[in-house]
């Protein structure tokens, strides 16, 4: 061991007499521990923030979206989509239609987004769908799905009714046509039909509108449509539910302009974690979409995902290039651009701020080797008379303050991370999706930032151990001797 560390070592270790002193190092390094610890969880829960909406914010809408300058529509969508995913760096490409509607459900309605697409392009640029929670995506897929697993069961009798009612129907017209001639040649066959069982004339006849059998095909006539879990729990609604999609572009009457509207079945609700989608989205086939705002075969929207979202405006530029002329392409970095460098400018700044509390810590350090000095003057005066140099004795009080600063941080960085592991782990700490858009506090620790902040820890310790080794260095073995 180097002489020098061996005595800061040493003096580390204060006597009785000397306990204030003590005291003092054990608040420096308690103070430094604090600061590093802050820094590690603050920069965890910034980093976490960032992450996780960067990657629900990617992660469920597209990377790049293509669309018209003049807002027209794109027309011969499938063609243009085809070629542009050919693209160098563009993975999936995906028809959309986005469109603001009214949801309702008796008395309570909810703005929002509704987004015409076909799931099987969907799935391969964002992961929206793969988020249902209740019910299933799968009826986006095919026109001709039935609801019926999605309603309540019925009781045997009126299942089998309505599984046979066809043939029943059927059955029936066969009948009348052969017993109409026997109506005409005698009265008995009149008196004989007057005795048939009730329940066999009620099963022959046509089923009322009102019919539990009428409500239920009507309810499986309807689109199927896919909501939020935040949204579909402010409306009540849950899988089977009807609810009533009103489109502000309506038509054109002598009465003034009507809206269009049309009524869908929920079929599933998705849960993606994110306040903003969950609240304000929904998903209907593409057709569907198509049908209800009178677009024809016109669609609003190419989407695409990218290889290197780095790239993303470089890539963006070249599919607007190899789209054409009248066409606008931006990138999800781009458009929430805003977010992106306010949560940078927060790093920064929560960097400066909480680092305060390490630099306090160094002015503990200061304090606590300055009184050493003046504690240690005659030892100081002996070393340096029996030989030491004014360069060992500076650098024994250096590495006490580095000492320090090592110590403190070490314990910092061991508790920051615990912490932050903890809070990662467990979601303890609580957020109200209304404001931060999720609802927990997100950790994720860098130990890139682990690095960053013990050298910062132990560059501002070795600060400030620079005045009082230099003041314990100028001391003249004489003078301090010589009232000794």
């Amino acid at each position: 061991m180097r002489f020098e560390l061996f005595i800061a070592r040493r003096y580390l270790r204060a006597k009785r007499r000397q306990a204030f002193i003590g005291i003092i190092t054990g608040i420096s390094i308690a103070g430094v521990a604090a600061g590093v610890a802050s820094l590690v969880i603050a920069l965890a829960i910034n980093n976490g923030f960032r992450q996780d909406l960067q990657e629900r914010l990617l992660g469920s809408t597209s990377h790049i979206s293509l669309q018209r300058i003049a807002d027209d529509g794109i027309k011969d969508w499938l063609p243009l989509m085809d070629r542009l995913a050919k693209q160098p760096h563009v993975v999936a490409a995906a028809p959309a239609i986005f469109e603001q509607v009214l949801i309702s459900r008796g008395p309570r309605a909810r703005g929002a987004v509704l987004k015409g697409m076909i799931p099987r392009y969907e799935r391969k640029v964002g992961d929206l769908l793969t988020t249902v929670k209740e019910g299933s995506a799968a009826e986006l897929e095919d026109k001709d799905n039935v609801a019926r697993a999605l309603l309540p069961a019925l009781p045997a009798a009126d299942q089998q009714s309505g599984n046979a009612g066809k043939s029943a129907r059927a059955t029936q017209n066969a009948d009348e046509a052969t017993a109409a001639p026997k109506e005409k040649s005698t009265a008995a066959g009149k008196s004989a039909r007057s005795t048939q069982n009730p329940a066999d004339e009620a099963s022959a006849a046509p089923p009322s509108p009102d019919s539990l059998e009428a409500v239920f095909d009507r309810v499986a006539a309807m689109p199927p449509i896919v909501l939020g879990k935040d949204m579909a729990d402010n409306l009540g609604a849950t899988v089977g539910s009807v609810v009533l999609v009103t489109s502000p572009q309506g038509e054109l009457t002598p009465f003034g302009m009507v809206p269009k509207y049309n009524r869908f079945r929920v079929v599933g609700i998705f849960d993606s974690g994110f306040f903003d989608y969950d609240s304000s989205w929904a998903f209907v086939r593409l057709s569907d979409a198509q049908r209800l705002f009178g677009l024809g075969d016109l669609i609003s929207v190419l989407e695409f995902k990218v290889d290197d979202l780095d790239h993303a405006d470089a890539i963006s530029q070249q599919v607007e290039d190899a789209a054409g002329r009248g066409f606008m392409a931006t990138n999800a970095l781009k458009q929430n651009s805003a977010l992106f460098k306010a949560l940078k400018t927060e790093r920064l700044v929560t960097f400066i701020t909480i680092g305060l509390i390490v630099f306090v810590a160094a002015l503990n350090i200061l304090i606590s080797l300055i009184m050493m000095v003046m504690e240690k003057t005659r030892d100081i005066a002996v070393l340096m008379s029996m030989g030491t140099r004014q360069a060992q004795v500076r650098n024994v009080f250096i590495a006490q303050g580095v000492l320090i600063g090592i110590i403190g941080t070490l314990i910092g960085l061991v508790v920051g991370y615990a912490v932050s592991y903890a809070g990662g782990h467990y979601h303890i700490i609580s957020l109200s999706p209304e404001v931060y858009s999720i609802d927990y506090v997100p950790f994720a620790p860098r130990p890139l930032d682990g690095v960053i902040v013990a050298v910062v820890a132990i560059g501002i310790s070795f600060v400030a151990t620079l005045y009082p080794s230099w003041s314990a260095s100028r001391i003249l073995p004489a003078e301090a001797l010589r009232y000794e």
